[in-house]
C-alpha cells in the first residue's frame, strides 16, 4: 500500500453506519486519509452476505464500499459495552451512524452522550427523513426514497410507460452519501477555526430531492410557475443513444452549428431553413419531431463512420459501453482506475475502483483492504488506551468479538 501524505491524516472517524450510504461516505473520507473505524454488531453490516464472495461475510457491495477501514464488533447491547463506546469517543474526531434516532436513544449513544465525552465531537446522524417534519422516524431505503423524492416518476417520461419504477442505481444512497461527506468535512473546518463540534442531521428523502430539482424545477422556480417541471432535454425520449446501421452512439448536437453539419451529412437539407431548428429554445420545443429526424439521419451510417464524421465536424458523441465493456475502456485503462489487490483475508484477488479526484499534493490512497468481522478489535482498544486484562475481560463476556 502506498504511503504518502493525506488530506484527512490524522483524523479519527467512527463508523457505525450499514449498507451502502454510510459506507460509500466513510470510504471517501479513508480514502482522503482519515483513519475509520467501523462499528460492526455481532453480525456484522449486512452486505457482507450481499452478492459473491469467497466467504460469506465479504459479499461484492461490502468489498466495494469498506476500504481504509479497521473493524471492530461489539454487543452495544451489554451494559459494559459503553466503556469501550466512551473510550472511542473520547479518542475520535467524528461519531457517524444511520441508526434510527429512537434506537440509538435506546442505546444511549446520542448527541449529548457523546458530547459530554467529547465536547469538540462532530456527530453526524444520516436518516431517511428530517427529523422536524411529519417523515421523521420512518424506515427509509433507497428503493422507496426513490419513489417519495420523485426519481421513480422520471423514468415515465423517457417511454411513455405511465408505470413509475427505480432508476437502477442505488442514487438516494449514494447521493445522500455524498451529502454526508461534505457536511462532516464543513464541520471539520468549523471546527478548527473555532474548536467548536457540532451535531448535524442529513436525510435520505431532502438530500435525493436536493439532487435531482436543479434541473427538474424547470418552471416552478418562479410562484407562480410560467412552465411545468422536468427538464425537457433531460426528460424527452429521445434523450438515449441513438441506432446507427450497425449499433448504438451517444450524439449530441447542441450549438446551431452541430445541428446544421449533422442534417447535411443525413442529407436533409430541407431542414436547415426550418424554423423549429433556428434555436435551442425552438429546438426544445419540438423535440419529439426533430428527434425523430435525427434518429432516421443515425442510421445511415455504421458506427465507425459516424464516429470519423463527428470527429471531423467536431460534434460531441461517445461510444456506448454495457458494464462488461466498461471494465476494459482504453481510457479507464490509461489512467489506472481499475486496480488488482490481493485481500489478505480470504487470500482471492480482488477489483478495487481507485478514487476517482486526483489531488497534486495529498493524494488519495488505498491503504488497507476490506477487514474481516472485528479483526481489528484488540488493536483499536490499545489505540484508545484501554489496559490489556480489560480487553480480555470484554472478550470473555462477549462484549468484544471476532477477534
Amino acid at each position: 500500500m502506498t504511503e504518502t501524505k493525506a488530506a484527512l491524516d490524522g483524523y479519527r472517524i467512527l463508523d457505525m453506519t450499514t449498507v451502502v450510504l454510510g459506507p460509500y461516505a466513510t470510504q471517501i473520507l479513508g480514502d482522503l486519509g482519515a483513519e475509520v473505524i467501523k462499528i460492526e454488531s455481532p453480525d456484522g453490516d449486512v452486505v457482507r452476505r450481499t452478492g459473491f464472495g469467497p466467504e460469506a461475510q465479504f459479499g461484492t457491495i461490502y468489498m466495494a464500499l469498506n476500504r481504509n477501514k479497521r473493524s471492530i464488533s461489539l454487543d452495544l447491547k451489554q451494559e459494559d459495552a459503553a466503556t469501550v463506546m466512551e473510550a472511542l469517543l473520547g479518542w475520535a474526531d467524528v461519531f457517524v451512524h444511520n441508526v434510527r434516532p429512537k434506537a440509538m436513544s435506546r442505546l444511549g449513544y446520542t448527541y449529548d452522550f457523546a458530547r459530554k465525552i467529547n465536547p469538540q465531537i462532530i456527530y453526524a446522524n444520516a436518516v431517511g427523513f428530517g427529523s422536524d417534519g411529519p417523515y421523521s422516524g420512518v424506515p427509509a431505503y433507497d428503493d422507496t426514497v426513490q419513489s417519495v423524492s420523485g426519481a421513480a416518476s422520471l423514468m415515465t417520461y423517457s417511454d411513455g410507460d405511465p408505470q413509475p419504477r427505480n432508476i437502477p442505481t442505488l442514487i438516494a444512497d449514494k447521493a445522500t452519501g455524498l451529502h454526508l461527506t461534505y457536511s462532516i468535512l464543513a464541520a471539520l473546518l468549523y471546527r478548527e477555526r473555532t474548536g467548536e463540534g457540532q451535531q448535524i442531521e442529513v436525510p435520505m428523502f431532502e438530500s435525493t430531492v436536493s439532487f435531482l430539482l436543479p434541473e427538474h424545477i424547470a418552471g416552478a422556480i418562479w410562484n407562480p410557475p410560467r412552465g411545468p417541471m422536468a427538464y425537457p432535454r433531460t426528460s424527452h425520449p429521445y434523450n438515449r443513444p441513438l441506432k446507427t446501421r450497425d449499433g448504438y452512439l451517444a450524439f449530441m448536437p447542441y450549438i446551431d452549428q452541430h445541428w446544421k453539419d449533422m442534417l447535411r451529412i443525413g442529407e436533409r437539407l430541407d431542414m436547415l431553413e426550418d424554423p423549429r431548428m433556428e434555436s435551442i429554445a425552438t429546438r426544445r420545443m419540438n423535440m419529439t419531431e426533430l428527434g425523430a429526424i435525427l434518429e432516421e439521419i443515425t442510421q445511415k451510417f455504421t458506427t465507425s463512420e459516424w464516429c470519423e464524421l463527428l470527429i471531423k465536424h467536431d460534434i460531441p458523441f461517445m461510444h456506448v459501453h454495457d458494464l462488461d465493456s466498461l471494465l476494459t475502456d482504453e481510457h479507464l485503462q490509461e489512467v489506472g482506475f481499475f486496480e488488482d489487490y490481493e485481500h489478505p483475508p480470504t487470500g482471492a484477488t480482488y477489483r478495487a475502483v481507485q478514487h476517482p479526484v486526483h489531488f497534486s499534493g495529498t493524494p488519495a490512497t488505498i491503504r488497507s483492504h476490506p477487514p474481516a468481522l472485528g479483526q481489528d478489535g484488540r488493536e483499536i482498544l490499545a489505540d484508545v488506551g484501554m489496559a490489556a486484562p480489560e480487553v480480555e475481560r470484554l472478550i470473555e463476556k462477549g462484549v468484544l468479538l471476532g477477534v
